[in-house]
């Protein structure tokens, strides 16, 4: 007869059985510090730790999710960037789960915003009808949907949310973790996390030096990994730049200017010095594009957003179009700035000193309010004149007191030494082909034998810390190899978003939204599948038999492995 014992913490009766799990599958010791245990540790509650715990819950795992903000969802949510996504979003190319999580995105609007019966009957609903994606939304949505997602099964008690807990150390032996260390940001108290598996979706690999998993950083050298465009020297501390997102709207003939930065001097008259060279300030609405590297200007205009060649950057991300809501619902249109003048790249958040990593982050967010400032007071406009103080500073689109987004957009995390390294020559256009001999219209991307999921995107480099321009250069729809998700060395940890094993230059194509999710769905589903067939990840790749089985059991749960022919 199993023996239970219930132990009360923080208000939460929770009950203890045999060999430390108890029948609700956590388990709370009384002693000088507190402990919970559990099938699986998340640590990191982004779009990928989200999507993992679902998965490992769905599966009837029993999960401790956590996350350092207070809002779930990452890159959609606490970062404030609408999804990038490639043209067949719609239709396919993404797990089963990210489309209905899409379709519940629209369904929250069909619900409870006054759509105008236009809007309210387009079955495609894009909210901002922003030009970077086909569902530019609130963050604050998002949010709302993963929350009621995670909500049976927290109230089941089968998953716990840490919300404002922060890893601070791990436990290891040999070749495994035992236990994660998180410390509240609020009372400061620690936890300790104990399980079979644990999975990194941190935005910065925050786990892989805690649990001393191998991972690199930054630019690989040529002489690695015989890619195209990387360098003939390794260089660790050369990062994509991050940004400070925020949200604006318009409001003509009031004045909302901010105060003025601190640093707006510093920013108003600073000048790239990148390879190859910016074409002017950084404040200015001329940039480098992308792809040609050629002068581009782009500006914004409120008034004529929908004009072509007047809109610019304000209908780029836009996150709210008010044309799509009952007149009186919104004063103006909101967009979300992450835009070239706003990504910061004089300095990392990795691997450098506490209060190097603080000194940058303020920096970035000095710089994303001082253009702010800029096209409030100064930037040209298109009718001759300068300044648009009307502009406004939406706070509570953010949900900060600064109205910045609660976290900055990362773009390249630490990434494990994995079994498997996803480099440009499986994915580049142009290295396919010149590495197959095949014609533009006949290469496809390296077909993975371990595939567990799909995506496609280009290999989209920002401007890095390095002082390296971008690279964008076309990348063919791609397989995500479970290789990738699997340390080469630790047993039980897992690569749950863009810290899976790609380069600096493949990072550029699998760090977006649908991806992210299905790689944490992927290693959600991985673990669960594990411990059911009491095998280890490396095990269930590397044994033909099992992997066929893992690969119908993603399958049938909506994980797609090929891309349609």
């Amino acid at each position: 007869m199993r023996r239970r014992r219930f132990i009360q913490c923080a208000g939460l009766a929770v009950a203890s059985g045999i060999n430390g799990l108890p029948p609700s599958g956590f388990a709370q010791q009384r002693t000088h510090r507190k402990e919970l245990n559990a099938d699986l540790i998340v640590i990191g509650g982004g779009i990928g730790g989200c999507a993992a715990a679902l998965a490992a819950v769905r599966n009837g795992r029993r999960v401790i999710l956590t996350e350092e903000t207070d809002w779930i969802g990452g890159q959609l949510t606490q970062q404030a960037v609408p999804p990038d996504e490639h043209p067949w979003i719609e239709i396919f190319g993404a797990t089963r789960s990210y489309r209905e999580f899409r379709s519940q995105i629209r369904d929250y609007y069909y619900r409870n915003y006054p759509l105008t019966p236009q809007a309210g009957s387009r079955r495609a609903l894009n909210p901002g009808n922003g030009s970077v994606s086909k569902l530019c939304h609130e963050p604050r949505v998002a949010l709302a949907v993963l929350e009621q997602l995670l909500a049976p099964s927290v109230s089941g008690h089968q998953l716990i949310v840490l919300r404002r807990h922060k890893a601070v150390s791990a436990d290891t032996h040999s070749d495994s973790v035992k236990a994660v260390t998180v410390r509240s940001l609020d009372s400061g108290d620690n936890l300790t996390l104990s399980g079979q598996f644990f999975i990194d979706a941190t935005e910065m690999g925050d786990l892989l030096p805690l649990t001393r998993t191998e991972y690199v950083t930054g630019f690989e050298s040529q002489r690695q990994t015989q890619e195209p465009h990387a360098p003939p020297e390794a260089q660790p501390q050369n990062l994509q730049s991050f940004t400070c997102c925020f949200a604006i709207d318009y409001l003509a003939g009031e004045n909302h200017t901010i105060d003025k930065p601190e640093e707006y001097d510093f920013w108003k008259n600073y000048s790239p010095q990148l390879r190859p060279g910016w074409p002017g300030r950084l404040l200015s609405w001329e940039s480098s594009h992308p792809i040609t590297l050629q002068p581009r200007t782009m500006m914004i205009d409120p008034l004529h957003e929908d004009d072509p060649g007047k809109g610019g950057f304000w209908k780029y991300r836009r996150i709210v179009d008010r044309r799509n809501f009952i007149e009186g619902t919104y004063k103006s249109d909101i967009c979300l700035v992450n835009w070239p003048q706003n990504d910061y790249w004089l300095g990392n958040l990795i691997d450098v000193p506490h209060e190097e990593a603080r000194k940058h982050l303020r920096r970035a967010k000095q710089l994303s309010l001082s253009l702010l400032y800029w096209m409030q007071t100064e930037a040209p406009r298109p009718d001759g004149g300068a300044g648009w103080p009307g502009l406004r500073l939406r706070r509570d689109i953010v949900g900060t007191e600064d109205g910045l987004a609660k976290h900055p957009y990362i773009r390249e995390s630490r990434r494990i030494k994995a079994e498997f390294t996803v480099l440009e020559q499986h994915v580049g256009t142009d290295a396919r082909i010149q590495l197959t001999g095949k014609s533009r219209d006949e290469v496809t991307a390296e077909a993975f034998p371990d595939s567990v999921g799909i995506g496609s995107y280009r290999i989209d480099l920002h401007p890095s810390s390095g002082g390296d321009n971008y690279i964008d250069v076309s990348s063919l729809p791609f397989q995500i190899p479970l290789g990738a998700l699997i340390p080469e060395r630790v047993e039980n940890l897992l690569a749950g978003c863009k810290n899976l094993g790609v380069t600096h230059i493949t990072n550029g194509c699998y760090r977006l939204h649908p991806v992210e999710w299905n790689i944490g769905e992927s290693v959600g589903l991985l673990a669960a599948f594990a411990l059911k067939q009491r095998r280890s990840p490396s095990q269930i790749r590397n044994q033909k038999p099992l992997l066929s089985d893992f690969q119908r059991f993603a399958q049938d749960q909506g994980v797609e492995t090929a891309w349609p022919k």
